[in-house]
């Protein structure tokens, strides 16, 4: 991919034709609610086949649908913190077609009249990512192929609450897509409409991608299905645009993109073909005789919005300028609400916002991440904030050094013990007492020549070196700043 000062577009090494790509998104969100949108079965990701079901979801003869509150409130507080339109009527459709996975042969949709339209993303270059419209329906079961030549099938997802964010095609690079995605589970996440698991597929992406050369009208838009990570979106649209960019320059129009949906293989880094892509008559909607239109008032409307939580553009500019956080760290730790609000905590308690912000992006979250830890994220932390901020005190203090104090968060996340606690039980105290530091520095001056020739040249930061070897021999325990005077004076003490 290339730029010009007007367009980004990818230069065909073949003919050095500039061809603009023109990229939309789909984002289906499955919204966190105790229940499903249209019956009182458990909304819960890994039980038992077939065990989440009732006459409602598995479409038995006489079972009605009734609407989950909860739902259409966490589908309301998402519209207003994208900067929708939310309508104060909407209605229900119904959606045919016919799969092993969708027991009515029809999903509960909305298709003319979705309860929002508008709204949309800011990129970090300041270009704006419009919203066409978000709407709310049920998700189908699932089926599995890998079996052999049976299927088998889990009805316990359907019914479950989705809303599904359409966008406009305003997005021209892989990485305006990623940047987008990341943008909007940040604002599903933060207002709790859901959790965005990829894994458990609580959030799936569909590309809807064309490419036309620069200064010509679009062309045929091919969509690509079930997207299942960020890094799959990315690496999609980037063999996609190189695709349809070769096939249009062999020349040949039965090579030409047809619309048609296409499965992307991670293993191989290709797309292949799916189905030719349905037009909307394909799907013969009608309203859904089942269900009242949907309306919203302007008060619940106002409740709703003054909820919203601060968002995650709005936190990271503060995070700037009250905490003096660079741009990354503040990015680092707005990227998740419960670690931004762990954070905030922390600093709080701790009146030491830089060194929590040190600590929580680079210790905590290195120790989230260790393969050898079961935790994985901030809600299971067996400690809580004021633990962290006791053990940033104890830091700053210089009761402890840098050194034991990822030894005392590490057994924090293993015992969920105080760091006071820890501390005195791993005999991790700092030891300030200048007879014990005297005898560790002179043992690691002995042999360093050329290490005392340079501090005595001027060149003190060559001391340096040698505060590795005292923390070692006080295992840990020595303060780093006063060794550093100590061995300084003692150079200073020696003859000429």
């Amino acid at each position: 991919m290339s730029t010009t000062n007007s367009e980004i577009g990818y230069v065909s090494p073949k003919t050095q034709v500039r061809w603009i790509p023109v990229i939309g998104l789909e984002v289906h969100c499955q919204l966190k609610t105790w229940t499903k949108l249209f019956c009182g079965c458990r909304n819960e990701f890994g039980a038992t086949p077939n065990s989440r079901t009732c006459p409602v979801c598995t479409a038995q003869p006489g079972a009605l649908p009734v609407l989950n509150r909860e739902a259409l409130e966490l589908a309301l507080r998402t519209a207003l913190a994208l900067g929708a339109s939310v309508a104060p009527t909407s209605k229900f459709d119904r959606k045919n077609y016919f799969y092993c996975d969708l027991p009515k042969g029809y999903q509960i949709s909305q298709f003319d009249q979705p309860y929002c339209t508008g709204g949309g993303i800011t990129l970090e270059s300041g270009k704006r990512v419009r919203l066409t419209r978000i709407h709310l329906e049920e998700d189908a079961g699932k089926a599995i192929h890998d079996r052999g030549d049976t299927t088998l099938v889990d009805l316990n997802r359907a019914g479950v609450p989705l809303i599904e964010s359409v966008s406009e095609a305003d997005m021209q690079t892989s990485q305006e897509a990623f940047e987008y995605l990341t943008a909007l589970k940040e604002i599903l996440q933060y207002v709790g409409a859901s959790d965005c698991d990829m894994e458990k597929g609580s959030l799936r992406c569909d590309v809807n991608i064309s490419v036309r050369p620069e200064g010509e009208p679009w062309r045929t838009k091919v969509e690509l299905k079930n997207l299942n990570s960020f890094r799959n979106v990315q690496a999609s649209i980037e063999f996609e645009i190189r695709r349809q960019v070769e096939a249009y320059e062999s020349g040949d129009p039965a090579q030409f993109p047809v619309q048609e949906t296409r499965l992307f293989d991670a293993e191989k880094g290709v797309t292949r073909s799916m189905r030719r892509k349905e037009d909307a008559h394909d799907y013969r909607y009608f309203p859904e005789p089942d269900l009242p239109p949907i309306t919203v008032s302007a008060e619940r409307l106002d409740r709703l919005r003054s909820a919203l939580p601060e968002l995650p553009t709005a936190r990271r500019a503060r995070y700037q300028k009250d905490f003096g956080l660079s741009a990354y760290d503040a990015g680092v730790l707005t990227a998740d609400r419960a670690l931004s609000e762990f954070f905030e905590t922390v600093a709080r308690l701790s009146k030491l916002p830089k060194e929590a912000s040190n600590w929580i992006s680079n210790e905590l979250l290195r120790n989230l991440n260790d393969p050898l830890l079961p935790i994985r994220s901030i809600d299971e932390l067996p400690f809580r904030p004021h633990d962290m901020s006791l053990l940033l005190g104890m830091l700053d203090k210089g009761e402890i050094s840098g050194q034991a104090g990822r030894k005392v968060l590490r057994a924090m996340f293993e015992t969920g013990k105080s760091p006071k606690d820890l501390v005195a039980s791993l005999g991790l105290e700092q030891v300030n007492d200048s007879a014990a530091l005297d005898d560790w520095c002179r043992e690691a001056l002995v042999g360093k020549d050329k290490i005392i020739a340079d501090v005595r040249a001027g060149k003190t930061k060559a001391v340096g070196a040698l505060v590795g070897p005292v923390m070692k021999a006080s295992k840990g325990s020595a303060n780093p700043q006063v060794v550093q005077e100590i061995l300084l004076r003692l150079i200073a003490e020696m003859p000429s």
